[in-house]
């Protein structure tokens, strides 16, 4: 017998040993030789005969199993084997829970064990109930956000998102007894980083792995983060390539929408919420990168992602909501997708790889792209806009440029860098302007005007804590198709 994940050899025997024992019936059980040493030699036991006797005793006082205890011989020599099955209740030893792993034991501590034990209860970490919060905390803009995706996406029963929230939320399986689960607040809570430390994106852009440029922070329920994210992406971080055949005017982002979409579903629905980090997002100019805090199955690698699998999510609570919502598919295809995506608009797939606190996915931008962009680095929206609008002033007709002009008029330049209020100095100094006056006059007092920004306290308009945040009206502004002269 050899040393194996199974197997472990010591030369004498010491209480301290019970960890390996106890490690052992908390992975898949395994063998504790005693009077063996490091070089796999037989070194004898000789006090051998006694422990035969107490071992069993004491394994089962200190850690409540019963173990197998077997005498052996080899060239004259005594030595122990104490054989453990894998249990399926949790073993701790002094209060503190091991495990095997590999030839190494570990002790469980932190979102590890509480993974270890929520799992050996058959339970889940989404499905764990939050004491204190009800039905009628939860936002309302994010349930009715939900029976509207859901109704599109034809996965419930019509008459069952007719009912009222408390019964819709049980029929989501998001109640256990009287209250809500973990996956309740997250997904429908308007802020769950009260419950749940580290439970948004951070978004940020980099020079270089040392040199942040700009970063953002989105919170809220997760369908407003998904939304939310790929919004700040696509106008504010990643920027496209432009080119024309004839009069029409092509832009291309680096990274499929349809790919993003998936990538960033797959990162707020399977990760950990246990480890108390956000989900990150990092923008480079040649390449984008996605972080979460992820646990893969019991004996997935990261080529088991890649290929054909079953779905096996990590949070089935919240997968199972956004599935209903016809967000995502139950099939363990969101990888597969991906791919797919990129190969439809032939571009690279991206790379991922598991480390011991998660898993990235980077999209590398292609060649073709970055010639296009001429290798300089993405600024700050303003400077682009500003940009393609003297771009297309002087290379397509009167039509297309009245279009595109209007796009980025001030209001919109204000609008592309609202992404949560925000003061009238940080406004200013977010478009990138120093006098006060032309920028209210230019920019803040039209966008009030047409409905596209409002004041946060309107019945004090010069209170020193006002701030302004962006209306429905300006939000479906930046979301106007593009109209005919343009195509993607």
């Amino acid at each position: 017998m050899k040393e194996s994940q199974h197997a472990e050899w010591k030369e004498s025997w010491r209480d301290d040993h019970l960890r390996w024992v106890c490690g052992f019936a908390n992975a898949e059980g395994g063998v504790l030789v005693i009077g063996r040493n490091d070089k796999g030699r037989v070194v004898g036991v000789p006090d051998a005969v006694r422990l035969l006797e107490e071992l069993p005793n004491k394994i089962r006082d200190l850690l409540g199993i019963v173990v197998e205890v077997n005498l052996r011989e080899e060239r004259g020599r005594e030595y122990l084997e104490v054989v453990t099955p894998a249990y399926t209740a949790p073993i701790s030893y002094r209060g503190r829970y091991y495990q095997r792993s590999g030839s190494t034991l570990q002790e469980l501590k932190g979102a590890a064990m509480d993974r270890f034990l929520l799992r050996r209860h058959g339970r889940t970490w989404d499905g764990v109930p939050v004491p204190g919060v009800k039905a009628s905390h939860l936002s309302r803009e994010a349930i009715r956000a939900f029976r509207k995706l859901s109704s599109e996406s034809g996965r419930m029963d019509p008459a069952a998102l007719k009912e009222g929230d408390r019964r819709l939320i049980e029929r989501l399986k998001l109640t256990a007894g009287e209250y809500l689960k973990r996956a309740a607040v997250l997904l429908l809570h308007p802020d769950p980083q009260r419950f749940v430390t580290g439970a948004f994106v951070k978004i940020g852009f980099f020079r270089s792995e040392s040199d942040l440029v700009y970063h953002d922070e989105v919170g809220g329920h997760l369908f407003h983060q998904v939304r939310q994210t790929l919004d700040l992406l696509y106008t504010k971080y990643l920027k496209a390539a432009v080119t024309y055949e004839g009069i029409q005017r092509i832009e291309r982002f680096p990274v499929p929408h349809a790919a993003l979409r998936e990538a960033v579903l797959n990162a707020l629905v399977h990760r950990d919420y246990a480890v108390p980090a956000p989900t990150q997002v990092r923008v480079y100019d040649d390449r984008l990168s996605l972080w979460n805090p992820a646990v893969l199955p019991e004996g997935w690698t990261v080529d088991t992602l890649r290929g054909r699998h079953a779905s096996h999510p990590f949070n089935p609570e919240i997968a199972n909501t956004f599935f209903r919502a016809g967000e995502i598919e139950a099939w363990g295809r969101g990888i597969e997708r991906i791919h797919q995506a990129c190969r439809e608009e032939r571009m690279p797939a991206p790379d991922l790889r598991h480390e011991a606190n998660g898993l990235w996915m980077e999209f590398r931008f292609s060649a073709a792209y970055r010639r296009v962009i001429g290798g300089v680095g993405r600024r700050p929206s303003t400077e682009v806009a500003t940009e393609v609008t003297m771009e297309v002033a002087t290379e397509v007709t009167t039509e297309v440029t009245t279009e595109v002009a209007t796009e980025v008029t001030p209001e919109v330049r204000l609008l592309r860098v609202m992404t949560t209020e925000m003061n009238r100095q940080d406004l200013r100094a977010a478009v990138g302007l120093k006098n006060d006056e032309h920028f209210r006059k230019t920019f803040l007092i039209p966008a009030v005007e047409r409905g596209l920004i409002e004041m946060t306290i309107p019945e004090k308009p010069t209170s020193r804590l006002q701030k302004y945040r962006i209306t429905a009206a300006g939000r479906r502004l930046l979301r106007v198709p593009r109209a005919k002269g343009r195509a993607r």
